[in-house]
């Protein structure tokens, strides 16, 4: 561990930045397909951590690590372990969206289904 840390972003913050359509920012959900299908947010990547061997090696190539980063999962958890593992592979802004897809639904946009 290099001691780099990641940053958080609210769920709040999060549905400004969308909604301003930014150019430039990178959206990695690490949520599971299954998941997906019950509720999403538009514009985001899906790589599953369960599929980590299927992707890993392809991030490099996929993403700019030089690029704003926001990672989102369920709750933050699955969506922290990949932003340390970026910040390791030398991603340089990236950012944990604080709550989740289920922080998401709850104070943003409740359209989106919680589950």
């Amino acid at each position: 561990m290099t001691g780099k840390s990641f940053g958080q972003i609210s769920v709040e913050e999060l549905a400004q930045r969308l909604s301003a359509a930014e150019p430039g920012i990178q959206l990695v959900d690490v949520r599971e397909p299954q998941e997906l299908a019950i509720a999403n947010i538009e514009g985001f990547v899906n790589l599953p951590l369960s599929e980590f061997a299927e992707w890993g090696d392809q991030v490099p190539t996929l993403f700019n690590p030089h690029a704003e980063t926001f990672v989102l999962c369920h709750h933050g958890i699955r969506s922290a372990q990949m932003c340390q593992w970026l910040i390791a592979q030398g991603f340089t802004n990236v950012k944990n969206v604080a709550g989740g897809i289920d922080s998401y639904s709850m104070l943003v946009d409740s359209s989106v289904p919680q589950y």
